[in-house]
């Protein structure tokens, strides 16, 4: 078992400072060297069209955008170079798995996916300059794996399928603007309908009035179901579907057995508890569950671990929101791979 931990990034202030900030932060990580180490093993070469994506950002993502701003002049990069790194629109996004269950008052998420491309880093933001605050997990930096705001929106993605991509935001940044800019379902769905989407992925959302949905968004259509449960595959944009959807819908059916039957505690358990049958240790196919967490709409609480058979670091967001600071600095798990994670080790 590996030992692994995720830090808390707490920030009140301006998009541009919080970028600056991070770019200070991120002078002594390990993130940025073994992303370039990455790029260069990769057969992939992006040629960045700087001036479309500034546009995209600005139109859609402005506040972001100063946040970019603020990353590269902290790390004294290039505005191509920053787009590229944190712009969440032309960096590939490698497969995963994930589960999500939802009731009226609680969504619990693996994610799942590899250890090289996890951040560590579980980040608490209240903007100054708009925008809602947010409490989640990063991915590149400026994106957000699952989350939850302010108003108590919630959101968490499933990957689905990486053929026949077009230009668009990769799920990450889908998730930042969601959770930045809408309070309420009905917003989050009106955003992905307007938002050019470069993968397929479903986006699980649950609000305060206890609803809970799946958004099913590809390149091509963008459409809507209510369900308790989601896992790596559509069911209305079947076309869209991988293959192989066998342990997604495994995974689905050990999820659904339980809805309306369990509470927050024992749904965390079911998802995180390495003999339930969700929790995933395919590590090595980059899929394997890295972190659990809980969100509750109403309370604004959070539960986060990272590994199997944890319980779970409970995060007071509503005092946080109050101007409380959080003491913890650091989340610790273990995690049963080999594989480095690309903020602990070099690669």
């Amino acid at each position: 078992m590996k030992r692994v931990h995720s830090d808390i990034v707490q920030f009140r202030g301006s998009h541009y400072e919080f970028g600056r900030m991070q770019g200070e932060l991120l002078k002594e990580s390990l993130i940025l060297p073994n992303r370039q180490k990455q790029r260069k093993a990769s057969s992939r070469h992006l040629i960045i069209d700087e001036q479309r994506a500034k546009n995209i950002l600005v139109t859609l993502a402005p506040r972001v955008w100063e946040e970019i701003n603020g990353l590269a002049d902290a790390l004294d990069w290039s505005m191509h170079e920053a787009i590229r790194e944190f712009g969440g629109y032309y960096l590939e996004y490698t497969r995963s798995g994930c589960s999500i269950y939802t009731e009226s008052d609680f969504m619990v998420r693996n994610y799942d996916s590899s250890p090289q491309g996890y951040e560590g880093r579980l980040a608490l933001y209240q903007p100054t300059d708009g925008g809602f605050a947010t409490i989640g997990p990063t991915m590149q930096i400026t994106g957000r794996t699952d989350g939850m705001n302010e108003k108590g929106l919630v959101m968490g993605y499933n990957f689905i399928n990486r053929r026949n991509s077009e230009d668009g935001f990769i799920c990450n940044m889908i998730g930042r603007l969601i959770l930045e800019n809408c309070a309420t379902i009905d917003d989050a769905v009106a955003l992905l309908e307007e938002l050019p989407h470069r993968r397929s992925f479903s986006y699980v959302l649950l609000d305060r009035t206890g609803k809970s949905v799946v958004v099913e968004a590809s390149p091509r259509s963008v459409v809507v179901r209510e369900s308790a449960v989601s896992t790596n595959h559509f069911e209305l944009l079947v076309e869209e579907n991988r293959y192989q959807t066998d342990d997604s819908r495994r995974r689905e059916q050990m999820m659904l057995q339980q809805h309306k039957k369990i509470d927050a505690y024992n749904a965390f358990r079911l998802l995180n508890d390495s003999d339930k049958g969700v929790f995933s240790k395919k590590y090595s196919t980059a899929s394997g569950t890295l972190h659990t967490a809980s969100y509750f709409q109403q309370s604004l609480k959070v539960g986060f671990a990272i590994g199997p058979d944890r319980l779970p670091l409970m995060l007071d967001f509503d005092k946080w929101l109050q101007g409380e600071r959080l003491y913890a600095k650091r989340i610790n798990g273990k995690i049963d791979t080999h594989l480095p994670f690309v903020h602990m080790a070099e690669l």
